[in-house]
């Protein structure tokens, strides 16, 4: 059963959404060739705790780091390290926290220093195709709708989506019904209701859709080794739309 929020719980959740959002452009401020990640990890876990919540990733089925930190090849969960990033890298932050008793999660994929034509089509269409789904975003869709939105683009640009991972409802728990796969068919799946919240999180790669499991046991990268992009919001339905609960 998918949970509906109240009016209340939402605003809430809002407000957890803007601390990740500031928190987020904190942490790009510090991406450049060189940056340590396990730096940002600190930082992120240090502004979190500053504005009274807690790393919603921390401990959460063993993950052992506040921030998930996936460079190059590998898609998400990645762990952030002591490896210095280099120029031409690209690199996604995804981030949670728990804050009033909800759950708030986003992700963005940032270049480090100059970085190849393929590599800025890459986060673009990632980007956008974020965009495509948040338009199907109201009463009366489907979330097959959202899917196919997603599915349609990123393969339109010549990419393709991630089939083993997917966007999820957030709220009490950082994993909630229903899963929102990257890829479906029109009017499928529930409908869509006001006072639902989810996260949209359009998962891209330049070569073949298949992961693996990353050495570290925690990332997931591409099968083939291509190049990845991660881009993730937080979003409510509305009586008339939607609202984006991660303010970037």
């Amino acid at each position: 059963m998918i949970p509906i929020k109240t009016p209340e719980e939402i605003k809430v959740m809002a407000e957890g959404g803007k601390i990740l959002a500031r928190i987020m452009k904190e942490l790009e401020k510090k991406i450049r060739p060189g940056a340590i990640t396990q730096e940002l990890n600190r930082l992120a876990e240090s502004l979190i705790l500053s504005h009274g919540g807690r790393p919603s990733f921390k401990s959460y089925e063993g993950f052992p780091a506040t921030l998930c930190v996936s460079v190059n090849n590998v898609i998400v969960h990645g762990l952030p390290s002591a490896k210095p990033l280099a120029e031409g890298n690209i690199v996604s932050l995804d981030i949670g926290v728990f804050y009033k008793g909800f759950h708030a999660d986003m992700a963005r994929t940032f270049p480090v220093g100059r970085i190849s034509p393929l590599a800025k089509k890459l986060i673009k269409v990632t980007r956008q195709a974020f965009e495509m789904a948040l338009k199907e975003i109201k009463p009366g869709q489907h979330f097959g709708d959202i899917e196919w939105a997603t599915q349609n683009y990123v393969e339109s640009q010549g990419f393709n989506v991630v089939r083993q991972l997917c966007g999820h409802g957030i709220g009490h728990q950082l994993h909630e019904d229903p899963q929102i796969l990257n890829y479906g068919k029109r009017g499928t799946g529930p409908e869509l209701v006001e006072g639902m919240v989810f996260c949209i999180e359009p998962m891209v790669t330049v070569g073949h859709w298949k992961l693996k499991l990353s050495p570290d046991g925690f990332g997931y990268e591409a099968v083939d080794g291509s190049l990845t992009c991660h881009f993730e919001d937080m979003v409510a339905v509305t009586k008339n739309g939607h609202q984006i609960l991660t303010e970037f």
